[in-house]
């Protein structure tokens, strides 16, 4: 290919990418101090970017790209970029979620523990010197039925992991069929709603699955539910999920991610803290994290050599 074709990097990743894509005769820019509108400016010169969420590439910034080929997101979701529109244009996007899966499904195991069993609520409490050991009697995960709304690389990584707690998993896919196995038995959402115990979300965020989980949703379960998203905040109704903690409906919620967050994931809007948060952060039954899920030491380089192996197969299969 000619050598000297540009990649631009509008978020950071892992040193592998940048070398691979440099090995393969890329010149690689990173602008840290770029906003939207400097990208916009500058976005015709490339033939590939990289991103994970400072921006979103949607119709108004790609019709400046004109020299566009290949998009690369650093992670799973893709609601960063307007794909419909990417397509028609002729543009590639990856993703990498094979890079997170084995971190999102440690992590759901994490603060499933940690929820069944009070971990992070006795941990307050000891760190102020008060030892209440019957008010955190903990509920065994072993014997409950947990159920699995989307088994794609991260649902099913949270299913493999379950397989030595002697639990029933069952999951429904609107996208899959013909996935059971000694994992996981592929149900119904009728199914779910019948025999649920610990539900957990592992869905992108599109137009079908946002606000998926309101009140209609919640109360579909004939069991009193507990909930875990480590998939995308605006999955869940945040005001529907309180009032059906409230209600004692969802006996507890571990949340990584919330609908409150900026789009950047990595800042949040502290000015007004609507009174759902409120509750969310004062439960004694809600365990939250800062969407840290598919964040670890071997994720940050596994996300970008994955990202990095599909971006060089499709530049050689199209002889760029």
């Amino acid at each position: 290919m000619e050598k000297n074709k540009k990649v631009l990097f509008v978020d950071t990743a892992h040193e592998s990418l940048k070398l691979a894509l440099e090995n393969y005769g890329f010149q690689c820019d990173y602008f840290p101090k770029y906003k939207r509108a400097d990208f916009e400016k500058c976005i015709g010169e490339y033939f590939g970017v990289i991103i994970r969420s400072k921006i979103q590439l949607d119709k108004e910034i790609l019709n400046r790209a004109v020299n566009l080929k290949f998009i690369g997101r650093v992670g799973a979701g893709m609601e960063s970029i307007d794909l419909d529109y990417a397509e028609k244009k002729g543009i590639a996007c990856f993703n990498s979620p094979e890079g997170s899966r084995d971190a999102v499904g440690e992590h759901t195991i994490g603060i499933l523990l940690a929820l069944m069993n009070n971990i992070c609520f006795s941990d307050k409490q000891v760190r102020q010197g008060i030892r209440k050991r019957e008010e955190n009697r903990g509920i065994e995960i072993k014997g409950k039925t947990i159920g699995i709304i989307g088994y794609g690389n991260m649902g099913s990584a949270f299913a493999q992991r379950l397989k030595s707690f002697d639990v029933e998993v069952i999951a429904y896919d609107k996208y899959k069929t013909d996935y059971s196995s000694d994992l996981v038995k592929e149900e119904t959402m009728k199914s779910l709603f019948e025999s649920v115990d610990i539900l957990s979300l592992h869905v992108p965020l599109t137009v079908e699955t946002y606000y998926l989980v309101d009140d209609l949703f919640l109360n579909k379960f004939k069991k009193e539910i507990f909930l875990i998203n480590t998939a995308r905040g605006p999955v869940v109704k945040t005001d529907d999920l309180v009032e059906n903690l409230k209600s004692g409906k969802v006996r507890g919620a571990a949340l990584d991610v919330l609908e409150y967050e900026s789009f950047s994931f990595e800042k949040f809007n502290t000015d007004e803290f609507p009174e759902s948060y409120k509750y969310l952060i004062s439960a004694d039954n809600v365990v939250l994290n800062p969407h840290i899920a598919g964040l670890t030491k071997e994720s940050y380089i596994k996300l970008s050599e994955v990202l990095a192996e599909k971006i060089i197969k499709f530049l050689k299969e199209n002889n760029y």
